[in-house]
């Protein structure tokens, strides 16, 4: 049988508000008594009631991170990240990954944590308005928002993006593709915006024919470039953007087995600068994305909502061109 505060009590010789004071570091509770109810506590196996604790405190010390994917570098990175900065200041993590709208909606509103992090487009206008209402402390990774208890840290995809096209004009490319994400996805419309501006700018026009969806996956990224070399063969471009390194890492494959050298034919370059990029063959130039950092900001300013009552911001943080061997002068 489960043991109770109630035994615990016993054991120690004490009066069950004693134990309850020395369990949760009550500084009125003197040190041999204090001493006497760990011994207690740990002879019996004795595990305090958590969600009676939760319920009288009216917090769970718990963050929420929505997102519609966990899989690929980037979002292990993130996890990794969020998970550790929460344990460091006292808040556990729960991962909530589902196609239900309506469960994302409970879990949202339904006390389960003190506030959340998303990265999930299905949280939509009228569920932020539901949180702002609600006042439930949120932080956005997928799109900037700021409102009193709404905020945001999200990557400077436009900027990169045009940087990054910039640098493959000044190589001498000029068919250049992108290698698109997901259609409702912030940081990917956000790059292509970037990548016709560069291509404007610099007087080359904008063919949506070497708009490629990519879907941030390697092996969508792989088959759809495959497709395109087939129906293409004489008009292969000569640079791509890719949404993401693995997309571009799909791509390379596709053009080493279609016998198309990278970089010398095609020059690529990805985003997010993971661990792998810099191992492939050939490695791939990439924006380096500060991943771990969005993931420590995000929980920092998450928590002072929910601790100091502090308001949102939204942050913006740029990324670094990093130049490997993906890319060469035409």
């Amino acid at each position: 049988m489960k043991p109770t505060i109630r035994d615990v009590a016993k054991a120690a010789g004490v009066s069950i508000a004693t134990v309850s004071k020395a369990l949760n570091g009550v500084d009125v509770v003197k040190a041999e008594t204090k001493l006497k109810v760990l011994a207690a506590a740990k002879e019996l196996n004795y595990v305090p009631n958590l969600l009676g604790k939760q319920l009288k405190s009216g917090q769970t010390n718990m963050l929420g991170f929505f997102t519609n994917s966990v899989s690929g570098p980037y979002f292990y990175a993130l996890i990794e990240s969020i998970a550790r900065t929460a344990d460091n200041m006292g808040f556990g993590l729960n991962v909530f990954v589902t196609k239900r709208h309506d469960t994302i909606q409970n879990y949202l509103f339904g006390n389960v944590v003190d506030g959340v992090i998303v990265f999930e487009s299905r949280i939509t206008g009228p569920d932020v308005d539901m949180i702002s209402q609600h006042r439930v402390p949120a932080i956005f990774l997928d799109r900037p928002m700021v409102a009193d208890k709404i905020g945001s840290i999200t990557f400077n995809s436009y900027q990169e993006a045009f940087d990054a096209t910039a640098y493959l004009i000044s190589l001498g490319r000029r068919k250049i593709a992108y290698l698109a994400g997901y259609p409702d996805n912030y940081d990917s419309n956000e790059r292509q915006r970037g990548y016709e501006d560069a291509l404007k700018k610099y007087g080359i026009p904008v063919n949506k024919d070497l708009i490629i969806l990519g879907l941030f996956e390697e092996p969508t990224s792989y088959s759809e470039m495959r497709r395109f070399i087939s129906l293409h063969p004489e008009d292969i471009p000569d640079g791509i953007l890719a949404g993401n390194d693995i997309s571009a890492i799909g791509a390379m494959r596709a053009l080493k087995e279609s016998g198309i050298s990278v970089p010398q034919e095609v020059s690529v370059i990805g985003f997010d600068d993971v661990e792998i990029a810099q191992y492939f063959q050939p490695s791939l130039t990439t924006t380096r994305n500060p991943i771990g950092r969005q993931g420590v900001l995000a929980v920092k300013q998450l928590v002072g909502m929910i601790s100091n009552n502090d308001q949102g911001q939204s942050e913006v943080l740029d990324g670094q061109l990093v130049v490997r061997n993906s890319t060469t002068i035409k």
